[in-house]
């Protein structure tokens, strides 16, 4: 099964806003990111910041524009 967690870097500390993430697509202005039970969600005006394959989590920041 999936371990794969995707966080939002915030000041006060990360995030969490999927576990079990099955696809992460590069978007023209953010992110699209499916997971095994809760689907895909669209995160605009966001990047990835770093992934940390040992710990299965997908670090994300948000783009200032």
């Amino acid at each position: 099964m999936c371990q794969t967690s995707v966080m939002m870097e915030k000041t006060g500390g990360d995030e969490l806003l999927l576990e079990n993430v099955t696809s992460l697509e590069v978007l023209e202005n953010g992110l699209r990111v499916s997971s095994l039970f809760e689907g895909s969600r669209e995160f605009p005006d966001t990047a990835i910041r770093r992934i940390d394959f040992t710990a299965g989590k997908v670090f994300l920041y948000k783009v200032e524009r």
